[in-house]
């Protein structure tokens, strides 16, 4: 089940120094919270088994750090690192998917769970996913943090997921802005300045 999302925070919820960092959207403590509520569940899902977690990086990282923390089962992690780029010589200009670094272990016969910071048109998941499905794991499911389905152009089951958003832009908890910005333990607005008209 996914978890409703809290009340806005008050005013005196602290803030980063930067401006760019906004008013706070999730506390430490309310991610803290669904993080445990999301391990007890696959706790009780794969009883019994052992469970290989994977990490897309790098925004997932604190999730998945936290999410095992979370798990009582035995567990193993492993890391992919992806890059996207458009395909030369075609008409659409269609964006083409490449490992940058892939899985150190094989995942035959493996329990894996993708843990992911966000998803929305699932694209690049539903790429990630049909290329483990080729190594035959003994399942592959998604845990992914904050969903955006209103968003969703590939067609998928997220088996958890922590929160449905909008399509606010966020920093805090992994997300980043230009790389910065992804220890702050809760997850806070982005303030970006509205782009000024280009003068001809």
């Amino acid at each position: 089940m996914v978890a409703p999302l809290p009340s806005p925070a008050p005013p005196h919820s602290p803030y980063h120094p930067d401006e760019k960092v906004g008013e706070v959207f999730l506390s430490a403590d309310v991610i803290a919270r669904r993080v445990k509520e999301l391990g007890a569940e696959i706790t009780r899902d794969y009883e019994g088994q052992e469970l290989l977690l994977i990490s897309i990086l790098r925004g997932a990282v604190f999730f998945m750090a936290d999410l095992a923390r979370a798990i009582d089962l035995p567990l193993e992690m492993d890391f992919l690192a992806i890059s996207s780029y458009l395909q030369e010589h075609t008409e659409t200009g269609k964006k083409a998917i490449r490992f940058l670094k892939d899985l150190d272990k094989p995942v035959k016969d493996k329990n894996v769970l993708v843990v992911e910071d966000i998803v929305d048109t699932g694209l690049t998941l539903h790429y990630i996913l049909r290329s483990l499905s080729q190594r035959r794991p003994r399942s592959l499911e998604v845990c992914t943090l904050f969903d955006r389905p209103h968003q969703r152009l590939a067609d998928m089951d997220l088996r958890y997921r922590g929160f449905t958003v909008s399509d606010d832009f966020f920093v805090g908890y992994g997300f980043d802005y230009r790389q910065l910005f992804r220890n702050i333990p809760y997850v806070a607005y982005l303030r970006l300045e509205p782009q000024q008209p280009t003068l001809f």
